[in-house]
């Protein structure tokens, strides 16, 4: 019973999990990945710290949008597959019936059980076992666009202001070592946390994010560099 509470508890944080670590990954990475560009381009620390200040409110707010879009396209397709299951279940119930103790045949269970199971799940709650069953939509897992919106929105404000404080405490003259350094820190931290509330090995994630992050880095710093020396 502990396992299968801690694998249940696992699942149900999926949804608001995968919008909070995309948020503030993608926090840390494009706002410390915006301040190294502009402070390679040689400007000054004043307007370094506005550019990314500036990021971190787009970035908020492009978040927030974004998963809330997909995610309401998300939660408008299961209503309109349960509208259609329920349009199903009021024109050929018998069918339905048959339908589900198909796939719990598939599933293992002897015909006769298969049948009996069906029975008793549609007379305890139909379209809640339709759901589940056939078209794999569950309470748990279900769509909320406006929780993912805010959990994006609020992990990417999260994220983006931690280089954003490294930024306006750091002397100009150290301000893209210690930058780049702490982000690569910030990122490990969160990949490996993510990992570990997934299940998975927490060295694993971090590395992964933390190549990505420092790669992600130094492309936009070696462009600033540039366009800065163009100009």
């Amino acid at each position: 019973m502990p396992i299968h509470k801690k694998e249940q508890n696992r699942i149900g944080r999926i949804g608001w999990l995968r919008a909070a670590v995309l948020g503030a990954n993608d926090g840390i990475l494009s706002t410390a990945s915006l301040v190294l560009g502009v402070a390679a381009a040689h400007t000054t620390h004043a307007n370094v710290l506005v550019a990314g200040i500036a990021g971190l409110v787009a970035g908020s707010m492009s978040m927030a949008a974004g998963e809330y879009v997909s995610v309401h396209s998300q939660a408008d397709t299961e209503q309109t597959e349960l509208k259609q299951e329920r349009a199903e279940l009021k024109a050929d119930d018998k069918g339905e019936h048959k339908e589900l103790a198909a796939i719990y045949v598939a599933r293992g269970l002897d015909p006769s059980l298969a049948k009996q199971v069906a029975e008793q799940l549609m007379a305890h709650d139909a379209i809640g076992a339709h759901a589940r069953d056939e078209l794999g939509i569950t309470k748990t897992l279900r769509a909320r666009p406006i929780q993912a919106a805010l959990a994006s929105a609020g992990s990417f404000s999260v994220g983006a202001a931690m280089p954003l404080l490294v930024t306006a405490v750091a002397p100009e003259a150290g301000l893209i070592p210690l930058v780049f350094g702490t982000s690569l820190v910030f990122l490990a931290l969160l990949g490996g946390l993510a990992a570990r509330a997934g299940g998975a090995g927490m060295t694993v994630g971090a590395i992964r994010v933390t190549f990505w992050g420092a790669l992600a880095m130094a492309v936009t710093a070696g462009v600033g560099a540039l366009f800065g020396t163009v100009v």
